[in-house]
């Protein structure tokens, strides 16, 4: 039941960069967005259209989807929390939005300022203008295996939800295990829950690696016939609102180990390492594990051939 192709969505330049310390400017923003979309990337989540105030790295949204250099056959999606947002994510021309609730309601009202019925309540409006504007819509769900706050998630709390936004026009919807303290019987039981009510060619996995379980949880949702995956270059990002959880899985490891499975992406390996390691010396950190290592080799390769 393991696909054979499976679809990376690079979420670094929004959920990885949001959690990053150090501010970017927005001319590397677009150059991280232009190597990934090099390296074979067919979804680039850009940007994020929220307040400045609570996530200062992205108040430069507008002028990152009105700069970038789209490509042809690439998708650049953005997160919209309410009306507001969306509405100026279409005026800078996005052509897909992200919308987003949690598992739980004290991980909801930290993020969103508001309970999951209330996120409900927002994702209508923007529903509907997105209809009308052709513009596509992607799901989250916040803490599906774990919460900082309520502790474990049972999966029966996550179908609904799932359901709810596949029901309201979502044409994926991502579970996120935002705190990465996830395992793969976990992950077995959520997607199993979950696909009873929503096509699992619907559904993604979105892991972070706090826990060293990530690429784990991927494999286990790959027997289920999961197609696909959130993945972040290098690494980056974690989230504000979970204390201490680490970042995303990296799109180098993902790419490693599907590479290793004969399953196609499409994507570079080479070139995303390249990509990941240039963001991480602006950023004072370390390159992923498959990245280091692919480096290392193409280092010693040329190295020897120089010799």
């Amino acid at each position: 039941m393991t696909p054979k192709k499976v679809r990376i969505v690079d979420v670094g330049p929004r959920d990885g960069l949001q959690n990053e310390a150090q501010p970017l400017s927005t001319e590397v923003k677009l150059e991280l967005i232009e190597r990934l979309g090099a390296a074979g990337l067919r979804a680039i989540e850009a940007a994020a259209f929220v307040s400045p105030k609570w996530v200062p790295q992205m108040a430069d949204h507008g002028d990152v989807m009105r700069r970038l250099k789209r490509r042809a056959g690439v998708s650049y999606p953005v997160l919209v929390p309410n009306m507001q947002g969306f509405e100026a994510a279409r005026a800078a021309g996005a052509d897909e939005v992200a919308i987003f609730t949690a598992a739980t309601e004290k991980f909801c009202k930290r993020n969103t300022n508001c309970s999951i019925a209330e996120s409900f309540e927002r994702f209508t409006p923007i529903m509907l203008a997105a209809r009308t504007a052709n513009i596509r819509v992607r799901g989250y769900i916040s803490v599906v295996l774990g919460c900082p706050y309520e502790g474990a998630v049972a999966a029966a709390r996550v179908a609904p939800l799932a359901e709810r936004l596949y029901d309201m026009g979502c044409y994926e919807v991502s579970l996120g295990d935002t705190i990465g303290t996830g395992t793969a019987a976990q992950v077995r039981a959520l997607l199993e829950a979950c696909a009873v009510r929503v096509p699992m060619q619907s559904l993604a996995g979105h892991f972070h690696d706090t826990y060293g379980q990530a690429l784990v949880n991927i494999y286990a949702s790959l027997e289920l016939g999961m197609t696909s995956f959130d993945t972040s270059v290098a690494g980056l990002g974690g989230c504000p609102y979970a204390k201490g959880a680490t970042g995303n899985v990296a799109t180098e490891d993902v790419v490693y180990m599907l590479d290793g499975l004969g399953i196609q992406t499409g994507i570079d390996i080479a070139r995303v390492a390249q990509a990941g390691a240039w963001i991480s010396a602006l950023l004072g950190r370390a390159p992923s594990r498959a990245g280091k290592a692919l480096l290392a080799k193409r280092e010693a390769a040329e190295a020897q051939a120089a010799a």
